[in-house]
């Protein structure tokens, strides 16, 4: 074992042992040029020819993604796309050049700075992942209008090599051979940034998230980066690598194993038949769910539709995307949550005022309802796509029984108005709620009697139930999904659900983990929606349980007088079922 292991996200599996290159890329250094105010045509000109050249180099970028990572993951170069065509950029920057007499270059790159400042200041995950989506087509304008090449991370370095760097661009990241790049480790990025996505797709193991790795690692040291526990061992070991390679080789088993039964029906071993679907963060996810045989979509967030874009989308661009994410899984449900932006997920194109605490602030239905030419669209665009795909809409952060009320009239009131209109379109929606605040558990009976689903999303109910930061690493240990509290809040939703005969799901991060599996299982909750790449371990745990002996433990989960205990509860019962180190992440 090596004395220097840094340790990041895993993104995409695997092992790799080979030299470091540590990649130092960046966007161009411009000078500021003025201009004479007979040169802004000619630079206007040059603008748009450059920004027409990398529109046409992304799409030749899309159709290679295409080819080696799939369609869906080649979607990821739409979003560049849709920033170039976006007519506010386009403006903005000819502005900057009319007024100021900027050269093409310099405008292009403070509209660039305006955005990238924009999108800094509101603290946002997902548009901390998109950042580097606007470095890439900052990259590939300002490389044709300096005439310069674009960066090439490998020229002068033969031999497969283990990339190491800041970030890595979508472009940079599909162009990579797999012969060449062993593997990928960046400082910056997360599971759902698109070079990890891209990285996934290819087949390049991939750590992101990995603090100082440029100062702590030389171009050259011999580095073991483990793409399944998300580490790097610089300088490793004989011992450490036989051990790293041994284990690459069992935890692939494992996944070919799972692979092989996810065709075999979510069914416990005492014939009890459960629902497993997916969770849909982003559209390059859908091929994932689809071959891990999720029964359909338990919870699609549509919150990467606005964030990081110039302009809200379209009905039309939103009702196709629906009706083929609708269409993809054979005749299932797929639930669409509706916009839960807001906190740190305002769009760019949102005006909204800073609050002391976002979290608890005008987010998620409190926008949508305030802002009904936001809303409403949606809505529109989920029932047209409903007329040809079984949809279902799905509310977030409900605290009041008059969000559900409304948003119920809203999507009648649209269904009608599409059919005067003479649109294909459902005319009529089912509409749950994502119970996830205490306030929803407290009157889960009476928001059961006028939602038609009701769906627990537990990352959220955790983190207010126990008024515990889940991104906070202080607080780590107190993010306790097995808190009492929590367990009788799943308990009452529960029970509220079967009282009115509707469906109760889980659709938050315990479905996922088999141990917190087990528990909803002996809660009494049958389906469950979780992330796709969960799908084969928890479908082959439910095949190993016994309903009735899970139910069994129930009373004694919520007689536990902690998290700790309850855990302890549930280990020791699933192990009477399953080696518990078969459960470990894989």
């Amino acid at each position: 074992m090596s004395d220097r292991v840094l340790r990041g996200t895993a993104v995409s599996p695997g092992i790799a042992y080979g030299p470091a290159l540590v990649v130092h890329w960046e966007v161009p250094a411009v000078d500021d040029r003025p201009i004479g105010p007979e040169e802004v045509e000619t630079e206007i000109e040059r603008l748009r020819e450059a920004m027409t050249f990398a529109k046409e180099r992304l799409l030749g970028v899309r159709a290679r993604a295409a080819e080696r990572a799939g369609p869906e993951e080649a979607r990821i170069f739409d979003a560049q796309i849709l920033m170039l065509e976006d007519p506010d950029l386009l403006e903005g920057v000819e502005r900057l050049i009319r007024d100021n007499h900027f050269s093409a270059e310099r405008a292009f790159e403070l509209k660039m700075l305006e955005w990238r400042s924009m999108w800094t200041t509101q603290g946002s995950a997902l548009l901390r992942d998109r950042l580097v989506d606007l470095a890439d087509l900052e990259v590939r304008v300002l490389t044709r209008l300096l005439g310069v090449d674009e960066p090439d991370v490998l020229e002068g370095h033969d031999g497969p090599v283990v990339l190491v760097a800041r970030d890595l661009t979508p472009s940079l990241t599909v162009q990579l051979d797999r012969e060449a790049v062993l593997a990928i480790a960046c400082e910056l990025g997360t599971r759902t940034s698109h070079a990890a996505i891209l990285a996934h797709s290819i087949g390049i193991p991939a750590i992101v998230g990995v603090r100082d790795a440029m100062e702590s690692v030389r171009t050259g040291e011999m580095i073991l980066l483990d793409g399944w526990a998300g580490t790097i061992e610089v300088e490793p070991d004989e011992e450490s690598v036989a051990a790293a390679r041994a284990r690459d080789a069992r935890r692939r088993k494992m996944v070919s194993d799972l692979q092989e039964g996810v065709r075999l029906p979510a069914t416990t071993a005492d014939g009890v038949a459960l629902t497993l679907r997916a969770n849909i963060d982003l559209p390059e996810e859908v091929d994932a769910a689809v071959k891990g045989g999720a029964q359909g979509v338990g919870l699609m967030r549509t919150e990467f539709l606005v964030v990081g874009r110039g302009r809200m989308p379209t009905e039309e661009e939103q009702a196709a995307l629906y009706r083929r994410i609708g269409s993809a899984f054979g005749g299932h449900d797929v639930v669409i949550r509706t916009y839960d932006i807001g906190g740190d997920k305002f769009p760019a194109s949102f005006r909204a005022t800073q609050e002391a605490n976002p979290f608890l602030g005008w987010r998620a239905i409190r926008v949508c309802l305030d802002q009904p030419e936001v809303f409403r669209p949606q809505i529109r665009a989920i029932l047209r796509a409903a007329a040809t795909a079984p949809l279902r809409l799905m509310v977030p952060l409900v605290t009041r029984m008059d969000e559900i009320v409304i948003t119920r009239e809203m999507v009648a009131e649209e269904a009608k108005g599409l059919k005067r209109a003479g649109i294909a379109a459902a005319e009529k929606l089912p509409v749950g709620v994502m119970v996830e605040t205490p306030a929803a558990v407290m009157i889960a009976d009476q928001l059961a009697r006028v939602a038609d689903f009701l769906s627990v999303g537990t990352n959220d109910l955790v983190q207010y139930t126990l008024a515990v930061d889940r991104g906070n690493a202080r607080l780590a240990d107190r993010f306790e999904p097995h808190h009492p509290a929590v367990l009788r809040s799943l308990v009452m939703i529960q029970r509220a659900g079967a009282e009115a005969n509707i469906e109760v799901s889980v659709c938050g991060g315990m479905a996922s983990d088999p141990i917190s599996a087990f528990v909803l299982l002996a809660l009494g909750y049958r389906t469950f929606s979780v992330a796709a790449p969960s799908l084969p371990l928890v479908r082959w745990l439910i095949r190993q349980l016994d309903v009735a002996e899970a139910t069994g433990t129930a009373s004694a989960l919520l007689a536990a007088a902690g998290a700790a205990e309850a855990t302890r509860i549930a280990r020791e019962a699933l192990a009477r079922r399953v080696d518990l180190k078969l459960l470990e992440p894989v």
